[in-house]
């Protein structure tokens, strides 16, 4: 079969999830919509951290969700034994992160300069069910059943706009937002249980318990590569917020409306040749044409930024943002290069190798470091850009000369 051929029928299988996830980003940037146009760009830059801050929290759903769907994959006659660990140690660990964040509450707080510590409560509260949700998840990816997969994500967009959005308009705060997050982060949990047929884990056993704590250090080490993804990606609006002043770390946070769109835009094609990654021995191919279909749906979505950047600049906000315009195509790729850049995460969970999540970690340190010489946004865009930039081409390199078979299912 031929590239293009291949790239053709990985569109066709992920049809009807690409659907679901697309609807769900829409919601979900709407929400981002009517948060940056209800609060302004001083009260959002409040919740644009705190939701950064929250995608770094939900690593360890998505650590959860990889590893259940890579060992289903790679094991799928003993999805009852693995589906019964996972849920084990899913229900165990959304507990245990949702207590760590509410401890660190203060911390948050302080951290990040709000003006108050509920909003950061709410952190803690939506870690629990968007936990539960990663287990559950990865359940249902590992058996392909794309359907009521669509339907938690669906839930996830949708939720947090009807809810988020009515808190919004009934207070104009950056807590309101928040307690419509976490509101409604348990619905798609809701939708994961009757989707499985069951609310909790099953009956554990002392063999199922055991088993939870072996699977445990693979979705630490799954967590880690995600954490480091995550934290990359999400560090700029935080060094925005504590290096410029409200104003302009509102205007950064707009910007990275459109990154974020860009990067979750070919998301399905994560979902679906996640599972072939992890049982097809380690071919290749499967990664570089997810790479290419990544590649394509960022090159149109920024020239598209670039050709209607007044149409770009409403999506991100109004008129309160028109000052990042000439800066929006830049945006806009930033959003490519993490993408394609999440695909090669995936692509070594799928391996199973840890040693270029270490590369990972230092493009965070350049990050971090460069934070203390940028004077504009525009600085500080540039530096993300070059630091991403060189980061995809690392990780490809080491792919391709090192490639690592998945580990068999335990």
């Amino acid at each position: 079969m031929t590239t293009t051929g291949s790239v053709r029928g990985l569109l066709r299988s992920g049809a009807g999830i690409a659907v679901a996830m697309a609807v769900q980003n829409v919601a979900a940037y709407a929400f981002t919509i009517v948060a940056a146009r209800r609060l302004g760009p001083a009260e959002y830059s409040a919740v644009a951290s705190l939701m950064g801050l929250l995608l770094v929290v939900v690593v360890l759903s998505l650590g959860l969700q990889a590893t259940g769907a890579r060992k289903i994959a790679a094991a799928p006659e003993r999805r009852a034994d693995i589906e019964a660990a996972l849920m084990s140690a899913t229900y165990r660990s959304a507990f245990a992160l949702g207590g760590l964040c509410l401890l660190l509450t203060p911390l948050i707080t302080w951290v990040l300069d709000l003006d108050g510590w509920q909003p950061a409560l709410m952190i803690g509260l939506s870690a629990i069910p968007l936990t539960i949700m990663g287990g559950q998840s990865g359940v249902l990816q590992g058996e392909q059943r794309w359907r009521p997969l669509g339907a938690i994500y669906l839930a996830v967009g949708v939720g947090r706009f009807a809810i988020g959005g009515f808190a919004m308009l009934i207070s104009p705060t950056a807590l309101s937002a928040m307690i419509g997050v976490a509101v409604a982060a348990w619905i798609p949990a809701l939708v994961g249980a009757l989707s499985l047929g069951h609310v909790g884990p099953r009956a554990a056993t002392r063999s199922t318990v055991e088993r939870g704590e072996q699977l445990l250090r693979e979705v630490l080490g799954n967590s880690h590569a995600l954490l480091a993804f995550f934290a990359l990606s999400n560090a700029d609006v935080v060094i925005a917020r504590v290096v410029f002043d409200d104003h302009v770390a509102g205007l950064y946070a707009g910007g990275l409306i459109l990154t974020k769109a860009v990067l979750f835009m070919p998301q399905f094609v994560v979902v679906i040749v996640f599972p072939s990654m992890a049982s097809a021995s380690g071919r290749r191919e499967v990664y570089l044409k997810g790479l290419v279909v990544v590649a394509v749906i960022g090159a149109a979505a920024t020239l598209g930024a670039l050709v209607l950047s007044d149409l770009a600049i409403t999506f991100v906000g109004g008129p309160a943002y028109r000052e990042i315009e000439p800066l929006i195509g830049w945006f806009a790729l930033l959003g490519t290069l993490l993408a394609m850049i999440q695909l090669m995460v995936y692509e070594v969970v799928a391996r199973q190798q840890q040693v270029s999540v270490w590369l990972l970690w230092a493009g965070l340190a350049v990050v971090a470091g460069v934070a203390a010489y940028v004077v504009t946004e525009g600085q500080l865009l540039l530096s993300v850009l070059v630091v991403d930039a060189v980061l995809l081409v690392a990780l490809l390199a080491i792919a391709l000369v090192v490639p690592t078979r998945p580990q068999p299912a335990a």
